[in-house]
């Protein structure tokens, strides 16, 4: 059997380290010499330069003589328990003063013990073992709590970024098969985002947007708002003209669609998820009138969840505003000018007013995340290849 050699300078320096602070340098000797041979020993000769060794190098314990002059050790320990970097550092108070009311006071400022001079060094010992024992598992349950708390968040992070990358997944599944874009996803999401942070303090719509995260996790379900159009034939969902009336029908049953995708999807995760239920309203209601004449289900008013009321917005601005294969862009203005006549008819009216207080921060969504721009930097990406080539 064999044991490891531990040299004399690692041993000392894994010891814990305790602080004695006494203005008599007889006392210093005394409380020295009991310690030194179980701990790293360190001393000081008024509270100034106790402050000065902590504010250094932190030790595990301090032994602190109550009268001193200057800063006498009551002062000491306050200043220790206001900074949160040594509020946690064990401080025994030594004293000769036998009053309970010192005691008390001590205690009070957060000390953990006193010790009454003359010591007796078997008691000195053991309760400086005792107290070095109690710290070492608090800082043990401090460390295990704050990497705890870190590999939550971690987790967390982690789970929020799968989310994300999932629901993005989903929508540009919608978008390969559709005439639409993804830039489309992108700008529609950002709109809502603007009209929820603009009605977030309206009466009417407080209690739902100041919920929890709430504008974020509108943000995150806006992209899937046409997920259905997955099932919707391409001879329907890609033709360039004008739907007759029975295809008009089946191009409305992505609502239907894109909530029930939504609604299997909760099923099998086994419990609610804020995501999954403003996704399904807004895929399920997005089409949805103020005044009724919507679909699927001819919901009016406030019956119209506000996820949804803000999506149709967005979207139907969206729509007028960009260039299809079968129709061109309709200027800002005249878009603006549409939406203000579907007040109380296809929109929420105080929907609309927050889009007109806002509507500079579409423009500026719009040409920031703008289908040219990216078919022009698709162009020069393909011409720059084929110089390479």
């Amino acid at each position: 059997m064999t044991s490891e050699f531990i040299s004399p300078k690692a041993f000392s320096e894994n010891r814990p380290t305790v602080l004695i602070v006494d203005d008599m340098p007889d006392n210093l000797a005394l409380m020295s010499g009991l310690l030194k041979d179980t701990y790293r020993v360190k001393v000081a000769t008024s509270g100034k330069k106790a402050l000065e060794i902590v504010g250094a190098t932190l030790p595990d314990l301090i032994l602190l003589d109550l009268i001193m002059p200057d800063m006498d050790g009551y002062q000491v320990c306050d200043s220790l328990k206001k900074n949160p970097a040594t509020r946690d550092i064990p401080v025994i108070f030594l004293t000769a003063s036998t009053l309970s009311e010192d005691e008390e006071h001590g205690l009070a400022l957060g000390a953990v013990d006193y010790i009454t001079k003359p010591v007796t060094p078997g008691i000195v010992r053991a309760r400086v073992a005792t107290h070095l024992q109690l710290k070492a598992s608090a800082d043990f349950l401090r460390d295990k709590s704050a990497y705890l708390a870190a590999e939550v968040a971690r987790r967390i992070e982690q789970v929020q970024a799968i989310q994300d990358v999932t629901i993005q997944a989903m929508a540009s599944l919608a978008e390969t098969r559709d005439n639409e874009t993804g830039n489309h996803i992108c700008r529609t999401q950002h709109y809502v985002r603007v009209l929820a942070k603009r009605l977030a303090d309206h009466p009417r719509f407080a209690s739902y947007l100041q919920q929890n995260n709430m504008i974020e996790t509108l943000f995150k379900s806006a992209p899937l708002h046409d997920i259905g159009k997955v099932g919707i034939p391409d001879s329907i969902l890609l033709k360039p003209g004008k739907l007759t009336y029975e295809e008009f029908e089946v191009m409305k049953t992505h609502a239907s669609l894109g909530h029930d995708s939504i609604a299997r999807a909760e099923r099998l995760l086994g419990h609610a998820a804020d995501f999954l239920v403003c996704a399904k309203e807004i895929s399920l209601s997005h089409h949805e009138k103020w005044d009724g004449s919507g679909y699927p289900q001819g919901l009016s008013g406030d019956a119209i969840p506000v996820s949804a009321r803000l999506m149709a917005l967005a979207d139907v601005y969206d729509a007028m505003i960009c260039r299809r294969v079968y129709k061109p862009g309709i200027p800002h203005e005249v878009v603006r000018d549409t939406i203000i006549e579907g007040r109380m008819r296809h929109f929420d009216p105080d929907v609309v007013d927050a889009f007109l207080a806002e509507e500079d921060k579409f423009v500026e969504i719009f040409n920031c995340f703008s289908d040219e721009s990216d078919n022009d930097a698709k162009a020069a990406a393909a011409q720059q290849a084929s110089v390479v080539n």
